[in-house]
């Protein structure tokens, strides 16, 4: 190749910023372009294990591996640090270690948490956002249940899980697994335990069919789960929900909460592009921003159409490396004064586990459940960690052995 060495800048390392990194140092060699990495942590985080982290058949270690253990330091230079704004006329990132120049940028700074404006959600809910806040969630509940040995009181050992998409019922599915050996430990009968599931919709897990979905529903009831369905969170407060029922304020109690329901792009999205809705920006078929032929945005921050359905993909960790991919190709096309090409999503399918030995799945328009499923999902996991880091990281972090 021959063309202008270029600064290639990639802001998150998350699924969609990291597979770019690895993808682009294969792809081009250390004359081609200085390729820089800014995270805010020296790690990577598995975002689709921060569910069994909080419920504990994790530790948080296990779900997190050194960004320098997956990028070739002779190609990229990995710079932890926060980014405090994005200057696209100069061309330039603030961050906390100083300003950076690009010629091209990738911005892939993933998700936080959105509460949609509930009263006291954000002060008085663990979310499941990062390790921390997940680790967060998992003591409080250790801590409840350790109390109640003291208390006496039901509220110690009831747990408010607000929303039944994916990731609420992922959690569930987690803690029904967990929560019998931490009664076991602290000498708590299960059955005085009190798990809720709170979802404001009238169906839950709607990207399912609904066979698979009371499939789902039956297994967790049937370890006592109790779901409220169509219920609307109107509030949270340091005693648990406000919900609304049938026009009707109830408070429902709980010692510890945790706020699964939704997630929306890094806000440093809606102060540094225009028409941004929270946190995402649509994007060209070629993954670059409107009017800036540099800057491409990928992940949980971009708004990737479904020309089938005129509305957005879901931002999942299988579209984010997808993207990922495209994004690194198209970076090399440009490189070599090549027309870019339309990214096209290959949807492989959609696994939801219910704790590690059942789930529910739509694989290649064909539908599993139970331990079939469950080892599906260990599958994709582990494809996800050898994608970015090779066989041997797949080995030690992956969910095969």
């Amino acid at each position: 190749m021959s063309f202008e060495r270029k600064k290639i800048l990639v802001l998150g390392a998350g699924y969609a910023g990291l597979q770019t990194v690895t993808k682009l140092q294969k792809m081009l060699s250390h004359q081609d372009a200085d390729i820089t990495l800014i995270n805010k942590d020296e790690y990577h985080y598995e975002a689709t294990w921060l569910h069994e982290t909080a419920a504990g058949t994790i530790d948080w270690e296990e779900g997190v591996y050194p960004i320098n253990k997956v990028i070739d330091t002779q190609k990229v230079v990995f710079v932890p640090a926060e980014v405090t704004a994005i200057d696209k006329e100069s061309q330039q990132v603030e961050t906390t270690q100083g300003t950076f120049d690009y010629d091209i940028l990738v911005v892939a700074l993933g998700f936080e948490s959105e509460t949609f404006g509930i009263e006291g959600m954000a002060e008085h809910a663990h979310s499941l956002v990062n390790p921390q806040t997940a680790l967060a969630a998992r003591q409080e509940i250790e801590r409840n249940f350790a109390k109640y040995k003291q208390s006496n009181e039901d509220k110690d050992i009831s747990i408010l899980v607000g929303g039944a998409g994916f990731t609420g019922i992922e959690f569930l599915g987690e803690l029904v697994e967990s929560i019998p050996e931490l009664c076991e430990r602290h000498g708590i009968d299960y059955n005085k335990v009190n798990l809720t599931c709170v979802e404001a919709a009238p169906k839950m897990l709607p990207m399912f069919p609904e066979n698979l979905v009371e499939y789902a529903m039956q297994y967790l009831k049937d370890r006592g789960v109790k779901f409220m369905v169509g219920t609307p969170i109107v509030a949270a407060n340091e005693n648990g929900f406000v919900v609304e029922v049938e026009g009707e304020k109830q408070q429902l109690e709980a010692s510890s909460i945790v706020w699964t329901a939704g997630v929306r792009g890094n806000r440093l999205m809606d102060e540094s592009f225009e028409g941004v809705k929270r946190g995402r920006i649509m994007v060209n078929a070629d993954l670059r921003v409107e009017g800036y032929d540099n800057i491409y945005a990928i992940g949980d921050v971009a708004a990737v159409m479904n020309g089938e359905e005129s509305r957005p993909w879901p931002t999942t960790a299988q579209i984010a490396m997808q993207l990922a991919e495209h994004t690194a190709k198209n970076i090399q096309l440009s490189l070599k004064g090549d027309k870019l090409e339309p990214f096209s999503y290959n949807d492989r399918g959609t696994v939801c586990s219910l704790g590690s030995k059942d789930g529910i799945g739509l694989v290649m328009g064909r539908q599993i459940k139970g331990r079939k499923a469950a080892l599906m999902k260990r599958v994709i996991d582990s494809r996800a960690v050898f994608k970015i880091g090779g066989p041997m990281l797949a080995v030690s972090k992956g969910k095969m052995l």
